[in-house]
């Protein structure tokens, strides 16, 4: 499938802010099933965008702008060619062994009812991979896709107590379940092709599993599936914040506001007029 992007993150202050530092996660890698032909990142600034690898292997750009601050426009545009891999990743160069992947964080901790979903999924199959799967269909029974009561902080205790959340919130609930169960999990950040809902305002995440004699193997819990020929992989991550598409802060200022737009669509489909609720950046202010 040949998909094209366009992810604009707005910032607009009432009062100006006097510096914005940011770092972005918004350029994926080709891989075996994802080709990347074109991608661009712009900042509507005159200033220098310094790109680099973070420990995790993901491209990352970052800048910074003083000055009196009242707007600033992030977008990226590209064009990836994907191909179905039943979610099993090849071709992508690991930087860690998977056993840092059992690593705990605060986001993805597990409590008393995660582990019973975990046990559960266990105790209803009994191999690898049917277990993962049962695990993902558990978690999408258990919760309601609802963007209102949870943020990029939630964690996912939090919203496996609220039975409800956006994706990074059911990612984080496969993950800390996964770990517990003894699988290295981690979290994927990236963008879905939905021709019903082709305006997003956010991008998307899931998780991955490593299997024995298998690898890495993505799960999709919101959906209920694995990852396919729509899903376009970008960044990876031990949560969220690892792999955030836009984190940043800010210097001075008051009233900011932040809108995101994300259009992903076929190439040669017509252009996209709906819009629904995703996953966002995240800015803190100081």
């Amino acid at each position: 499938m040949r998909l094209l992007v366009t992810h604009r993150t707005t910032y607009t202050y009432a009062t100006p802010a006097n510096r914005a530092i940011q770092t972005l996660r918004l350029t994926p890698k080709s891989h075996d099933g994802q080709y990347v032909v074109s991608w661009r990142v712009d900042v509507d600034r005159d200033l220098r965008l310094d790109s680099a690898s973070d420990p995790f292997g993901n491209t990352v750009h970052t800048f910074t702008v003083d000055g009196q601050i009242d707007r600033l426009e992030i977008t990226a545009v590209g064009e990836v060619l994907t191909e179905p891999g039943h979610g099993v990743l090849s071709g992508q160069v690991e930087r860690f062994p998977p056993v840092l992947f059992l690593r705990e964080t605060t986001l993805t901790t597990p409590d008393a009812a995660i582990v019973a979903l975990a046990e559960a999924a266990a105790e209803a199959a009994a191999e690898p991979i049917p277990r993962m799967h049962t695990l993902m269909t558990m978690i999408r029974q258990a919760m309601t896709y609802d963007t209102v009561p949870t943020d990029s902080t939630t964690t996912a205790a939090e919203a496996i107590a609220l039975r409800r959340g956006v994706c990074q919130d059911f990612a984080h609930v496969f993950i800390a379940a996964a770990r517990h169960l003894g699988f290295p999990a981690r979290y994927v950040s990236g963008y879905l092709h939905e021709p019903a809902v082709p305006v997003n305002v956010g991008g998307h995440g899931w998780a991955e599993a490593y299997i024995e004699d298998l690898g890495w193997v993505g799960f999709d819990p919101t959906n209920g599936h694995s990852p396919s020929d729509e899903h376009i992989r970008v960044a990876i991550g031990l949560d969220y914040l690892a792999a955030a598409p836009v984190r940043g802060a800010r210097f001075g200022g008051t009233g900011e506001s932040l809108k995101v737009e994300v259009s992903v669509s076929q190439a040669g489909a017509p252009r996209p007029t709906a819009t629904n609720a995703g996953m966002q950046g995240q800015s803190q202010s100081q």
